[in-house]
């Protein structure tokens, strides 16, 4: 590869000592047509691409790494999130706004410094068989799928299949105030170390035949910060229990996600999902999950309950195509507005149905 070599021409015209290392370029463009109903309080259809996610959201990037021997090896990752339909930025209009970020690794683990994933994302990956897709768990809480830390310093070891983890961020979000992953929240405020800071830690076991994991995410506001996040004091608490079970061809996951908001209103979500995932064969499988969200306000239930229902069929056209459609429908109770389609928006209190056939090439 041209990056791999340029890397070592670079390396040998300044006189650098290096080891062996690798530059990868990778991503995936995943994009197409969906729809779905009652998208505004008198009702109406939308047809078209989708903004924020098809199966999966569509990224590019590059990491390497370089061996410095006696088993330690430094990396990085710079990965950019995009919309195909537009080719525009996601994550605040970021260049890299999925991953930003250069650590060390040995056999103790991982330390990382930059924007990266936290607890939250990895705590999900292996149990939340849907993922974050246009119609997923991110429709009931827009801060799942793009649980990212700035300024964060983050450390991971795996030991016999036991996982530890933990990120902590001196400023959390520094991007605003566009799109769901943005909320103007940079910190690192002389004289304030509170404020946008925020704390993630994460337990989890994983064998051959099942896993469970266990984390917890606190992030606290700031001055200028999105609603309601806009008080150092403020903090929003999400603890994750899930885990996962194979049977043969077959994976069953679950979990259950509490949600604690403290700011000028108390804000407090359960979430509670199990699906499952059928590989029919090595090239077409079929997921489905159902997931149940109760909200209360200041101890109210305020009939803001919904119940999502979804259901996917996967078909690989070769080891880096494929082609998939996807179904959900979105049960809101009298005050609920919760959109079945990632990005979406639906009538106060009406259920909505979504459908979407995409295609995805990975590289």
């Amino acid at each position: 590869m041209k990056l791999k070599w340029s890397a070592a021409l670079l390396a040998a015209a300044t006189g650098l000592a290096y080891g062996q290392s690798s530059v990868t370029l990778y991503g995936i463009v995943d994009t197409g047509v969906s729809y779905y109903n009652n998208a505004t309080s008198h009702g109406g259809t939308t047809v078209g691409m989708p903004t924020l996610t098809g199966e999966v959201p569509s990224r590019w990037g590059l990491k390497g790494s370089e061996d410095l021997g006696g088993g330690l090896k430094t990396f990085f990752v710079l990965e950019s999130g995009f919309q195909p339909g537009t080719g525009g930025l996601n994550y605040g209009g970021r260049l890299f706004g999925r991953q930003a970020n250069v650590g060390l690794s040995s056999d103790y683990g991982s330390l990382t410094l930059g924007r990266q994933m936290n607890m939250t994302m990895y705590a999900l990956a292996n149990a939340d068989v849907i993922g974050p897709s246009i119609h997923s768990l991110s429709n009931l809480d827009s801060y799942l799928p793009n649980a990212r830390s700035d300024n964060a310093i983050g450390y991971m070891g795996k030991f016999h299949g036991v996982t530890v983890g933990g990120t902590y961020s001196f400023g959390r979000d520094a991007a605003g105030p566009a799109g769901p992953s943005a909320t103007n929240c940079g910190g690192q405020v002389a004289g304030n170390f509170r404020a946008c800071k925020q704390y993630t830690a994460m337990l989890a076991y994983d064998s051959a035949s099942f896993g469970l994991a266990a984390s917890y995410d606190q992030l606290r506001g700031g001055t200028g910060a999105t609603a309601p996040m806009t008080n150092p004091a403020y903090t929003d608490a999400r603890n994750i229990v899930d885990g996962y079970v194979f049977f043969g061809p077959v994976k069953v996951g679950a979990g259950w996600i509490r949600r604690n908001q403290s700011a000028a209103t108390h804000l407090q979500t359960d979430m509670f999902f199990g699906g499952a995932t059928w590989y029919v064969t090595p090239a077409f499988w079929l997921d489905g999950q159902g997931v149940r969200y109760l909200q209360r306000t200041s101890g109210d239930l305020n009939n803001l309950g919904s119940t999502l229902l979804a259901a996917r069929a996967t078909y690989l056209l070769s080891k880096r195509t494929s082609v998939y459609t996807s179904f959900g429908y979105m049960f809101n109770s009298s005050k609920a507005a919760n959109s079945v389609a990632a990005g979406g928006t639906v009538g106060t209190g009406m259920n909505q149905v979504g459908v979407m056939a995409g295609l995805q090439q990975r590289f």
